[in-house]
């Protein structure tokens, strides 16, 4: 495949010398982009947007055409492989992602299949090599997926939720027969990610975008030990080449110390976590990766500028910082400020890497 001719984002994850901050930003193929809607509205549905390998590299491929990004992120859902064990995703207008059938029992956690990535999910195998040649090594490509205990969130709940009261009421009635749907979800999780990376992409990122619902001795026990379990069994590159993985769990500030311990090569951090504080509980054992708050992009420009060099401030010199929002961008954002937030983070980013 062709050679990248900027790596400075992988660079950064294995804090690696560069000579600016690299920048992404996750949704950033999303709603607030005309084109974006454009597309969406041409493939009838979200679900059909994911499952078609040219419509999800089209609008993978939209945000790099208007801004200078650092990175590519595969258009896809975190629920797809939930959906390929047979559970149904749709999407109701206005009520997010829900499923037709839902986990309740051991016979339906043991009937659950683990699925084949090249078959049940080869649109997203297919995604991630035509977005890979698409990009003609102008940026690394990143894949994904959602964490065990995020999908099982969805799984068990049927859709999203305020209290978690079945998923959790599960985890504390029956944590034998949650661990069983667990471990099932991270061997899919890690055949998913694989597959992504023989296919083409460049890093993968764990989101663990309800990690932070649990309690701390929860989280260790039902979040972080799978993700640890996920990481043990991520493959190289088809050339042998290290590909490095990023682990993300909203509300996760507390645990930076033990999520370290996970193997992960970056940490992605919401915006309530200090970046100055999180950089001195983890050394120089991990990169990180955030995070400014998406509602910052709002603002006018300038205000946009001044928080964007408030966070690389307190990061500070040196590589391992991997500039982002500290969750995904909103979908009525102004795209001129996008554009705002970048333009900071090239002219300001240098003078730390010096």
């Amino acid at each position: 495949m062709t050679a990248l001719k900027n790596d400075i984002f992988l660079r950064a994850l294995l804090k690696q010398p560069i000579d600016r901050t690299p920048v992404w930003m996750m949704r950033q193929a999303g709603r607030y982009l005309p084109e974006y809607r454009q597309v969406r509205e041409q493939a009838g549905s979200f679900l059909n947007l994911c499952t078609n390998p040219e419509l999800a590299c089209e609008v993978t491929l939209q945000p790099l055409r208007r801004f200078k990004f650092d990175a590519a992120i595969l258009f896809s859902d975190i629920l797809t492989i939930p959906d390929a064990m047979g559970l149904g995703l749709y999407f109701s207008e206005g009520e997010g992602p829900q499923f037709k059938k839902t986990i309740k029992t051991a016979a339906d956690i043991h009937a659950l299949p683990i699925p084949d990535p090249h078959s049940e999910l080869k649109y997203v195998v297919d995604a991630v090599s035509l977005i890979r040649k698409s990009l003609e090594g102008s940026v690394p490509l990143i894949g994904f997926s959602g964490s065990p205990w995020t999908l099982a969130t969805y799984m068990v709940e049927g859709g999203s939720s305020k209290s978690f009261q079945k998923v959790k009421g599960l985890m504390f009635e029956q944590p034998i027969l949650m661990h069983a749907l667990l471990d099932k979800l991270a061997q899919s999780v890690a055949a998913y990610l694989n597959a992504q990376i023989a296919a083409g992409a460049q890093a993968v990122m764990l989101f663990d975008t309800w990690g932070g619902m649990l309690s701390t001795e929860d989280y260790n026990e039902f979040s972080l030990y799978y993700a640890k379990q996920i990481k043990s069994l991520l493959n190289d590159g088809p050339n042998g080449e290290k590909i490095p993985s990023i682990l993300f769990t909203k509300g996760g500030g507390l645990w930076l110390e033990t999520m370290v311990d996970a193997g992960y090569d970056a940490l992605g951090l919401d915006w309530q976590t200090d970046i100055h504080n999180a950089r001195s509980r983890v050394g120089d054992k991990v990169a990180l990766q955030g995070n400014m708050d998406p509602v910052t992009l709002y603002a006018n420009p300038e205000v946009i500028t001044e928080k964007v060099k408030i966070v690389l401030e307190k990061y500070g010199k040196g590589s391992g910082h991997v500039f982002n929002l500290g969750h995904g961008i909103l979908p009525d954002i102004n795209p001129d400020h996008v554009k705002a937030m970048v333009d900071a983070v090239h002219t300001y980013s240098p003078a730390y890497h010096q």
